[in-house]
This record gives C-alpha cells, sequence and structure tokens, in this order.
C-alpha cells in the first residue's frame, strides 16, 4: 500500500497558531509534537493527523538555542499544552501564555537546570534530596486527602493518586506519573537505523509487537523501504494475537475488581492458550523478534478453528459476567467519559470508542487493507468499556483467522535495504490494543538514528482518568482505572 506524502511547512510564530487553528478545525489532531535539538537551533515538529482519508501534514518551528521560548498553543489543545510542558523538562524551552506551565515530566527532586534531551546535557546528576510533590488542596468542611501509590499493593508499575473526598464521595484526583522514565527516546540516539527494533520491543513489554511495528514502519518510511502486501498481512496478524491476549485478561480483570473471581480464572485460562499460540507463531509469548525493518519472521501461523473456538469460549465468559447481577450494576454508570471530553482530551482507542468516537488507525491509517469491523460504544462508562473490548475481541479473532486462512508462501521475508543518500524522516502508524500508537524517527546519511518520537495511546488517555471518576465514590477507583489500564510505561517513557 501507498501511503500519502507528509505534506511539510516551515512556519514562523503567527504562522504555527494559524495553520494549527485552521487544521484542527478541519477534523485534523495533534498525534505528535517533538523537539529536536539542532545545535544553533531548536527545531519543534509538529505532527497533524486526519482519517478517512489518510492525511499527514507536518509544521516545523524554529527556536534559538540559547534562551529559546515558545508561544503555547494549549488554549486550543488540551494535548498541546502536555507535549510542551514535555518539552520544557526535557529541552529546557520556555513556554509563552500556557496557563500551567508546571512540570511534568521531571519530579521534584531533579535539578533546576538539566534538561537531558539537550546535546550538551551532563551525566546524570546527583538528584539530592526527595523533593515534594505539589497538588492543588481541596479546601472546605468535610474534605480529606487520600494518597495512593506510588508503590502498589498489586504488581503493576508506580503511579501517585491523590484523592480529594468528602465521605465516600470523589470531589478531585489527581494523578502524577513518570515515576519509569527510563529516558527511552533519548536511548535510540546513535543507534542503526535497522537495529533498534529490540529497544521499541520493550517500550511497553503488553505492546510489544504493535511497537515494534511502528517503529519498523517509521524506518522504512524513512529509509524507503517498501515491504510486499502480505508481509503487511502477516505483521498485521501478529497485532491482532496482542489484542486478543491482552483483551482477555482486561476482561478476566475487570469482573475480579467486582469479586467475581470466577469470570477471571476462566479469562486467565484463556489469556494462557492465547500466549501460548503466540509462542508457537513467533517463538515469543509476547510476540518479539518477528517483526524486523523490511521484514518478518514466523515460525506458524494460529490455527483458524482454535481462534474460533477461543471467541467463543471468551463470550461465554463475558455473559457469565454481565448476567450476574452484582457486576452488570457496578459497571453500568460507573466511571463516565463523555464523548466531548474525550474528544477534548484526544482520547484514543477502546476508552474513546466507548464514549461514541470514531478512531481506529487501521481505517484512518491503513497500512494494508484489512476487513476491520469497526466496534464502538455510547455510554462512556465501565459497561461500555468492557463492552467494547468484549465486541473487539470477537471481531479480532475473526479477522486473525481470516488472515491466517488466506496466507500463502513463506512466513519470513526480508526486504533488501537500499542505500541511504541523504537524511530523512519517516512515521509509523499502528493501532495497538489500546490505541493508535504514532512513531517519527529521523536518520542521517549514514543510517543512524538522530532521534525518536514516541507516543504511546496512554499518553493522551490518562487525563481523562480524573476526570471519569468525577462524581464517583472511592471504592470505585481500582474498576475505573482497570477499565482504562493505561500503561505507566508507555506514557512515562
Amino acid at each position: 500500500m501507498t501511503f500519502p506524502p507528509r505534506l511539510r511547512r516551515i512556519v514562523s510564530g503567527d504562522e504555527l497558531a494559524y495553520t494549527a487553528e485552521e487544521l484542527l478545525g478541519d477534523g485534523y489532531r495533534l498525534a505528535l509534537v517533538a523537539a529536536h535539538d539542532d545545535g544553533p537551533a531548536l527545531r519543534i515538529v509538529y505532527l497533524f493527523l486526519a482519517g478517512r482519508p489518510d492525511r499527514r501534514i507536518e509544521l516545523e518551528f524554529l527556536l534559538p538555542a540559547t534562551e529559546p521560548a515558545l508561544r503555547s498553543l494549549a488554549y486550543m489543545s488540551f494535548p498541546a499544552g502536555r507535549f510542551e510542558r514535555e518539552m520544557m523538562d526535557l529541552y529546557g524551552i520556555r513556554l509563552l501564555g500556557h496557563p500551567r506551565a508546571r512540570r511534568l515530566v521531571r519530579h521534584a527532586h531533579w535539578p533546576e537546570d538539566w534538561h537531558p534531551m539537550r546535546n550538551d546535557a551532563a551525566q546524570v546528576p546527583d538528584f539530592g534530596g526527595s523533593g515534594q510533590l505539589r497538588f492543588l488542596t481541596v479546601a472546605g468542611d468535610g474534605v480529606y486527602e487520600i494518597p495512593v501509590g506510588p508503590v502498589h499493593a498489586g504488581l503493576i508499575e508506580p503511579g501517585h493518586f491523590r484523592f480529594s473526598v468528602v465521605g465516600e464521595t470523589v470531589v478531585r484526583l489527581k494523578a502524577r506519573l513518570w515515576y519509569v522514565h527510563r529516558g527511552i527516546e533519548r536511548l535510540f540516539h546513535g543507534r542503526s537505523a535497522l537495529g533498534a527494533v529490540d529497544l521499541a520491543e520493550r517500550i511497553s513489554g503488553d505492546t510489544s509487537a504493535a511497537h515494534a511495528l511502528a517503529h519498523c514502519m517509521a524506518v522504512e518510511d524513512a529509509c524507503g523501504i517498501d515491504v510486499p502486501e502480505h508481509v503487511h498481512r502477516l505483521r498485521a496478524m501478529l497485532i491482532e494475537l496482542e489484542r486478543l491476549y491482552n483483551h482477555a485478561a482486561d476482561l478476566g480483570a475487570l469482573a475480579n475488581d467486582v469479586g467475581f473471581g470466577l469470570a477471571n480464572a476462566h479469562a486467565q485460562r484463556i489469556r494462557e492458550r492465547l500466549l501460548r499460540i503466540n509462542a508457537t507463531v513467533t517463538g515469543h509469548r509476547l510476540l518479539r523478534g518477528a517483526i524486523h525493518p523490511g521484514g518478518v519472521a514466523l515460525q506458524a501461523l494460529p490455527v483458524p478453528s482454535e481462534l474460533a473456538a477461543i471467541a467463543a469460549d471468551l463470550d461465554e465468559v463475558a455473559e457469565l459476567a454481565l448476567r450476574n447481577a452484582v457486576v452488570y450494576d457496578r459497571f453500568a454508570g460507573t466511571g463516565i467519559l463523555a464523548a466531548d471530553d474525550a474528544r477534548a482530551l484526544g482520547c484514543l482507542g477502546y476508552v474513546a470508542r466507548a464514549s461514541g468516537l470514531a478512531t481506529d488507525a487501521r481505517l484512518d491509517h491503513p497500512f494494508v487493507d484489512l476487513p476491520v469491523t469497526e466496534v464502538s460504544g455510547d455510554g462512556g462508562d465501565v459497561l461500555a468499556r468492557y463492552a467494547v473490548r468484549r465486541d473487539e475481541f470477537a471481531s479480532s479473532a475473526t479477522l486473525t483467522a481470516e488472515l491466517a486462512r488466506a496466507h500463502r508462501g513463506t512466513l519470513e521475508f526480508q526486504c533488501a535495504a537500499g542505500g541511504i543518500e541523504r537524511s530523512s524522516s519517516g512515521v509509523g502508524i499502528v493501532e495497538g490494543w489500546r490505541g493508535t500508537i504514532v512513531h517519527r524517527v529521523e536518520i542521517n546519511d549514514e543510517g543512524i538514528l538522530t532521534r525518536a518520537k514516541i507516543v504511546d495511546p496512554s499518553w493522551f488517555n490518562w487525563p481523562a482518568v480524573p476526570v471519569a471518576m468525577s462524581d464517583t465514590i472511592v471504592p470505585d477507583f481500582p474498576l475505573v482505572n482497570k477499565s482504562f489500564n493505561l500503561a505507566y510505561a508507555g506514557n512515562d517513557l
């Protein structure tokens, strides 16, 4: 499949605001903002995407490397404001007109003048004291605070949540993330463009295949590598296998969070079957090592009849859960995310679809023609997010079986990589199981990565959790949080 060309424009400050507002009004979304330290100047790249048909526009804006100051776009786009705060922390860019130019990535104990993505950044300094988390305090009669995390009782990643509560009703929830910030984007710098997929696979462990594919597609776009359609279809099949085992796990975990352990036990049994299929197909339970720039390497195909049996099995488990009055009552009307809020926050994936938004990169930005059955909901509550994933599981199992059934020929393929004659950039867009993943890379004329920008759907969806928790009760937080099931690592990078 031929991807649409990215229209690129270098803009001035006034043009940036005007053009961005025009694009957002024309149905584009701000998918990515990446800063680049080019030495004498900092270059900011804004990637706007629109789907059906696939359209991609990049705006570039230059800032002086000394005392860089950027006019904020936060007044027109909530995601823009968060991308700007990230650049403020990592590149030392001063924000002009931002309503809340507070630290985002850097915790309080980070040195004030250390910006790790700058070329001249010193080695990791002594972080010194612990610092202090700053949260807006909600005052009033009967208001008290409940701190949760960053260390949790379960085997989950770290994140700090602070509830302002009256009785059991949540008045305000604030989340503090970036406890697992690893400098992943910086780790790509200096690596061979054709030899960094192992790092992409480790961005977020439960999304290894989708991040690997987005990275490979970005590299292929930059290097001009044309991958045959049957390779695209095999890769798409792996992404669906990843969707299956994660959705199965979540459908069980949601039931478990309201005390229905039986459904969880069966869902975990189904997940294990799917992980074993992954191991048979790729040699790795998490599908690692199968996708690489210019190719794919499988050991076997999944058996369509087995996938159909698993789909029927999971459908029975979901029906068993929703026919339980306690489960249904806890799901229905809990943690509502209205469509307008989801749209304003830029939500993606099943979170957005459960609130009635039509967003799916397989249809918006297809890399191969697939018979995708679009799934949506309209309630925006835990029940809607559960139902969307249940229906997506059935759709994905059917699609995976069809791709396996239709494949002819070898299970391994590798394109010959041509010589890279000039510096270039590329974009990869994939609908992972949580939502749309976007990777953008820049490669020099020696085939070395000079910049990688990664946006996991969790980046867009995390701000929606406090919104959905408004006017709920404290015991509903584990349930609402699990219904989003966002990645800490995918967000923190």
